[in-house]
C-alpha cells in the first residue's frame, strides 16, 4: 500500500473520529471501514488481526451503547463548541497518559469548555453532570473505541 494510500486512510480514520462527536455521523462505522480498506489492501496477518480487532471493539463499543441512557445531549445543552473541547480533551489525555487518559480528557474538556461559557466552577460541574447524564457516556465509549482502533491501526503501520 502506497503512502497516498495509506494517508488517505488517515483522513478518513480522523473524519471517523470527528464523526463520533457529530450528531447523525456514523464515526464508528467509518473508523471500521477506514481499517477494513487498508486490510484489503495491506494482507499482512497484521492488517487481518487489526480487522478483527477493530471488529471486536466496535461490537462490544454498541453493546456497552446499549446499556446507557440514549443520547440526548441537544436537550442538555450541549454546543459544538463543548462537543470540540471534550474531543481536544480525549486526544490530549489518550496522548499524555496512554489509553486509560481519554476519560478525564473528555471529562476535562467539557468542564474547561463549561467554565469558560458559564464562569463559575459550581455551574461548570452542574453542566459536566448534566451532560454525562444526558448521554455524555455512551459518547465516550464509541470514541474511546474509535481511539483504540486508530491508536492499533497506528502501532500496526509503526512496528508491524
Amino acid at each position: 500500500m502506497g503512502v497516498s494510500e495509506l494517508l488517505l486512510v488517515g483522513v478518513v480514520l480522523l473524519l471517523g473520529l470527528c464523526g463520533v462527536l457529530v450528531p447523525g455521523v456514523p464515526g464508528s462505522w467509518l473508523v471500521w471501514a477506514a481499517v477494513l480498506w487498508w486490510a484489503l489492501k495491506d494482507p499482512r496477518p497484521v492488517a487481518w488481526g487489526v480487522l478483527v480487532g477493530a471488529t471486536a471493539v466496535l461490537l462490544l463499543s454498541q453493546a456497552v451503547r446499549g446499556l446507557l441512557p440514549p443520547r440526548r445531549l441537544r436537550d442538555a445543552g450541549a454546543t459544538p463548541r463543548m462537543a470540540v473541547y471534550a474531543g481536544l480533551g480525549t486526544l490530549a489525555g489518550f496522548v499524555l497518559l496512554p489509553v486509560l487518559g481519554a476519560i478525564p480528557g473528555f471529562l476535562g474538556g467539557i468542564y474547561l469548555s463549561e467554565r469558560l461559557r458559564l464562569g463559575r466552577h459550581g455551574e461548570a460541574r452542574a453542566a459536566l453532570r448534566t451532560a454525562m447524564r444526558a448521554g455524555g457516556w455512551s459518547v465516550l465509549a464509541e470514541l474511546f473505541a474509535c481511539l483504540l482502533i486508530t491508536a492499533a491501526w497506528l502501532g500496526a503501520l509503526t512496528w508491524g
